[in-house]
């Protein structure tokens, strides 16, 4: 962020929560003593029932705890006001939680209007949370989100989130009703953007590879919310607490080192490109000369839209029956792509669908390069030879 008024994330301690509901004997949320740490994402899993989400919405006072105190950035607040707790810690839900009779412009502004913030600010705001969650801030600020896919109502979502720069977000399975190919999308942006904003990140999950892709720390909760481990994704996989972790996050395996690695672990290739708008006859000598017969079409702000044959280009070119053709605009939603702190799981997912034998690598939406599956499966042989990580 180029703000100079960007907030950083704020450490949440959780001491002694408990919430009890009339006419329960057990309480569903049971002592929980938690620190999380400033700028990291911690990802709560556990069975359905345990109180992962209770526990979320305490911290946000969405639910009030019944005992316990909440500090966030060393201020408790369990004992402030919960409507300026709320307009100063972001939420994100499932399906994004957009007002309807609100366009998207209005619904990422809805919290800094509430805070006061000038017009002219909020419309900058706006549009740049749209481009850092990859949305084209002139096709989108004025539609209404029954003209959004899943996808970029989930991406409006956490730019609502975001929108009044708060240090803690909160997400309550963010992406569990998308797509598996948009969820993929959309964890790969939760990292870039974190990586890029140091926010301090909880998030509940049912899935525990989710868990172990996003997450700095991992908290796995029995019933009561009752800490069963809260550690790293490497030993939550590599060193489970007992038997309950061990069955929760399943048996460790070779392929659950590639919920660890990640892209940049393997590294990128160079590969040829193109513009859209460029000379095809131009483009292709140059990729020729690489000794290559396809190439990657990006825009102009560098962000991958095709990875195409030089054959197909060329007869797209004839097909348009005018001299001097240009690199055209694909129409395609191209779902070779993965980002650069993507698993290597998510890479060979990518690749599965390619016809290229490999996966176009991106670093914030533009073009870093590509990765191979010979890199990838290279790679862990080399790792297996010289020991490898724990297999659990």
């Amino acid at each position: 962020m180029t703000d100079d008024r960007h907030n950083f994330g704020a450490e949440i301690e959780l001491s002694g929560i408990t919430k009890r509901y009339p006419g329960q004997r057990a309480a569903a949320v049971e002592g929980l003593d938690l620190t999380i740490p400033a700028g990291k994402t911690v990802m709560f899993v556990g069975p359905s029932g345990c109180g992962k989400t209770t526990s979320l919405k305490m911290i946000n006072r969405l639910i009030e705890p019944s005992e316990g105190v909440i500090r966030i950035g060393g201020e408790d607040v369990t004992t402030t006001n919960p409507t300026e707790l709320r307009r100063n810690v972001g939420y994100v839900i499932q399906g994004g939680g957009l007002l309807p009779h609100m366009t998207v412009a209005q619904n990422i502004g809805l919290v800094p209007g509430l805070l006061k913030w000038g017009k002219r600010r909020i419309a900058d705001r706006v549009d740049e949370l749209l481009d850092l969650v990859g949305l084209d801030p002139s096709t989108y600020r004025d539609r209404f989100p029954r003209e959004l896919s899943g996808g970029q109502q989930q991406r409006v979502g956490v730019a609502r989130g975001l929108a009044a720069d708060p240090p803690v977000l909160l997400m309550d399975e963010p992406f569990g009703a998308v797509d598996p190919i948009t969820r993929q999308r959309l964890q790969d942006e939760l990292l870039a953007l974190q990586d890029e904003l140091h926010k301090t990140i909880v998030c509940v999950t049912h899935d525990i590879d989710e868990a172990v892709k996003l997450g700095d720390r991992i908290l796995v909760l029995r019933e009561q919310a009752r800490i069963a481990q809260y550690d790293t994704p490497d030993r939550i996989l590599g060193s489970p607490a007992d038997d309950y972790v061990a069955d929760f996050v399943g048996s460790g395996s070779k392929l659950k080192q590639l919920s660890l690695l990640r892209v940049d672990d393997v590294g990128v290739e160079e590969f040829p490109t193109c513009t859209i708008g460029e000379d095809v006859a131009a483009v292709a000598q140059r990729v020729r000369d690489r000794g290559e017969d396809s190439v990657i079409v990006l825009d102009a702000r560098g962000r991958p839209h095709d990875w195409v044959w030089l054959r197909s280009l060329q007869a797209a070119a004839l097909s348009g029956g005018r001299s001097g053709d240009t690199v055209p605009v694909p129409d395609i939603d191209l779902e070779t792509t993965v980002e650069r702190r993507s698993t290597v799981n998510d890479a060979l997912d990518s690749m599965l669908v390619s016809s290229h034998g490999g996966a176009i690598v991106t670093d914030h939406g533009r073009y870093a390069g590509v990765i191979r599956y010979e890199s990838v499966t290279e790679y862990i042989r080399a790792l297996n030879a010289a020991g490898g990580r724990d297999d659990g």
